[in-house]
């Protein structure tokens, strides 16, 4: 039924201006849509991302958003770390970590959050 339908993330945030300094400023995302401060949309490749504010940021403990980079992979994680973006550590099983990278499982991932506490990725397939 949803199989040919674009799917669009949801992040909530607290305040919109330190998000949209964040997803414009540090990630290079553009702006498609506001909607009154309230919502901003951005184009993120053949999709897209609602950022809104909310008084639930921050709460979801999983991953919220996956960019796949393929082999750009090691290069945008150092290009986001001259910016400032600390990468996740976490203990895997099948993972070992190199530098802030995740490696196994036929993949290659890092982990970060956004000023809110969404937890964000990038991996290489």
């Amino acid at each position: 039924m949803l199989a040919n339908s674009n799917a669009t993330a949801n992040l909530a945030v607290k305040d919109l201006a330190k998000a949209r300094a964040f997803y414009e400023g540090v990630l290079g995302l553009k702006e498609v849509h506001n909607e009154g401060g309230e919502l901003i949309v951005y184009k993120s490749g053949d999709t897209s991302i609602n950022v809104y504010r909310s008084n639930f940021a921050g709460t979801n403990k999983a991953t919220a958003v996956t960019w796949t980079v393929g082999d750009e992979l090691g290069k945008i994680v150092e290009a986001l770390k001259s910016k400032g973006v600390t990468f996740e550590h976490y203990d895997m099983p099948g993972l070992t970590l190199e530098g802030d990278v995740h490696v196994g499982q036929g993949m290659k991932v890092g982990w970060f959050k956004d000023p809110d506490g969404n937890i964000l990725n990038l991996v290489d397939r």
